[in-house]
């Protein structure tokens, strides 16, 4: 027990830290005004950037369905490998795009989407017609996706791996095609590592703040955006800055709750 007890002290102590104190600091400001007084109006004004989370949200989500409709193909055939090592190599090559930093991977797709960039140029030399996506939501769609399509990947992949290759033997006796053990058997008990990418890659896509400014060209403000703006900005009004963020926090757990919920029905129907 004494062991055990050594061994979380050091996460109990970073999660009290850098976790739970910054949150508990936050929490504070979204009750104060700037005269350190209690004011509910910093919530009241949310209400004038309805229009700012709906966009948000209808961004992130755009984002992390992208992100699964590629992962969850790339995810299933890496399962199929049957050398270890080739595996590691996946695991590997997915994982490499990370060890650079955000900042430069963006600034990179912002070489390839501009109008004079590699894509254009790409297409002027085949005598197309170039592509308007620059400042415009399809650019932040695109880049958030690949951003963050590690963070997919992998949870679905290991899930896949950790399905029981009885299963599947089963499902063939017993006469099904490959549609209906995807459809039965594969799907369904991947839906963990389905439900932690996404949980992952929407709350990153969530609180992204440069990809928007960068390749939106301006127009395209987020609530990322919005909420550093409130920190950093020439506004600086921290007070409603931490109540927007709590808010949208609330809000972002309260979706991973329903698709929790979600999961945990269908895991029940398909036991019964």
């Amino acid at each position: 027990m004494k062991k055990h007890y050594l061994t979380f002290t050091p996460y109990c102590i970073w999660i009290f830290l850098f976790i739970l104190t910054p949150t508990f600091v936050v929490l504070i400001f979204a009750f104060l005004n700037e005269n350190s007084n209690f004011t509910l109006e910093n919530f009241l004004n949310i209400k004038n950037y309805f229009g700012v989370i709906l966009k948000s949200l209808g961004y992130t989500t755009a984002a992390t369905s992208l992100c699964f409709f590629l992962a969850y193909p790339i995810s299933y055939f890496a399962s199929k490998i049957k050398s270890n090592m080739f595996k590691k190599i996946f695991i590997i090559a997915i994982s490499l795009p990370m060890w650079t930093n955000l900042l430069l991977r963006t600034y990179s797709w912002m070489t390839i989407l501009e109008n004079n960039g590699i894509l254009n140029n790409i297409l002027k030399s085949l005598n197309l017609s170039p592509l308007k996506i620059m400042n415009t939501p399809i650019a932040v769609i695109i880049v958030m996706a690949y951003d963050f399509l590690p963070f997919m990947i992998i949870p679905i992949y290991n899930s896949i791996c950790k399905i029981d290759e009885n299963l599947i033997q089963a499902g063939e006796d017993l006469g099904a095609n490959n549609f209906k053990i995807f459809k039965l058997i594969i799907l369904p008990l991947s839906m963990p590592g389905i439900l932690s990418g996404f949980s992952i890659v929407f709350v990153s896509c969530a609180c992204c703040f440069f990809i928007p400014r960068l390749l939106g060209g301006g127009f395209n403000v987020l609530i990322g955006e919005l909420i550093e703006s409130q920190f950093m900005g020439s506004v600086y009004n921290p007070w409603f800055g931490s109540a927007i963020s709590i808010f949208f926090m609330l809000l972002i757990i309260l979706i991973i709750k329903i698709t929790q919920k979600f999961n945990k029905t269908e895991t029940e129907n398909l036991t019964i």
